[in-house]
C-alpha cells in the first residue's frame, strides 16, 4: 500500500484524510509506504521522448526513487487538495512523470498488466461545485491505468474550507479509514 500526500502543505484536510486510510489499511494488515511531494526534489515532464525509446525516465531527480514505490504498489491512495479544479503542481508533476510507465508498457512484450490493483483518490475541497472533483478524478483515473491500476473510488470532501475542517468532522476520519480499510482487503 503507498499513500501519495499531494499537499503542499502538512497537516492539513488531505494530509489527515490520507492518515486515517492508512492506518486502516494498516489495520487490516497492509505495510505501507508513504511519498510526501512537498518533500522531493523534482521537476515535470520534459516530453523528451526519453522514456519512449527504453520505458523508463531520463530525468535524474528525486523522481528516480519513486518509481519502484509506484511500480510495486498493488494500492495506491492519491490524496489531494483542489487547485482550481485539479491537482497541485508537484503532484502534477509526479503524475506527468507516469508517462515513463505508460511507454514502457508499450514496449514490454505482451503490453499492459491490466488491473494488478486499485488506486483511489481522496480530495478535499472549499467550495461545493457541481464539477469540483471532476478533473482530478479524470487525472486520477489515467494515472492509475497507466500503473496498471484501477480505479477503486474514493472520498471527495466538500466545503472544506478551514485547515481543521476534517478533524472536526470525525465522520469523514471514519469514512477514510474504512476505505483504507476495504482497499487493503483487495
Amino acid at each position: 500500500m503507498l499513500g501519495i500526500y499531494g499537499s503542499p502543505r502538512a497537516g492539513g484536510n488531505s494530509d489527515l484524510l490520507l492518515d486515517a486510510a492508512l492506518k486502516g489499511a494498516h489495520s487490516a494488515g497492509a505495510r505501507v509506504d508513504r511519498i510526501y511531494i512537498r518533500d522531493l526534489k523534482m521537476e515535470g515532464c520534459r516530453e523528451c521522448g526519453g522514456c519512449d525509446r527504453t520505458g523508463e525516465c531520463v530525468v535524474n531527480d528525486d523522481m528516480q526513487n519513486i518509481y519502484p514505490l509506484l511500480y510495486k504498489a498493488a494500492a495506491i491512495f492519491l490524496a489531494s487538495p483542489v487547485f482550481f479544479y485539479g491537482f497541485p503542481g508537484g503532484l502534477k508533476a509526479l503524475i506527468d512523470r507516469a508517462q515513463a510507465r505508460w511507454a514502457g508498457n508499450k514496449l514490454k512484450p505482451g503490453g499492459r498488466t491490466p488491473d494488478r490493483g486499485a488506486g483511489y483518490l481522496l480530495a478535499v475541497g472549499a467550495t461545493r461545485g457541481k464539477n469540483l472533483f471532476a478533473g482530478m478524478e479524470l487525472t486520477a483515473r489515467y494515472f492509475f491505468n497507466a500503473l496498471d491500476l484501477k480505479y477503486g473510488g474514493g472520498l471527495m470532501i466538500r466545503e472544506a474550507e478551514d485547515r481543521n475542517a476534517v478533524q472536526n468532522r470525525p465522520e469523514w476520519l471514519d469514512q477514510a479509514f474504512l476505505l483504507g480499510k476495504q482497499a487493503a482487503g483487495n
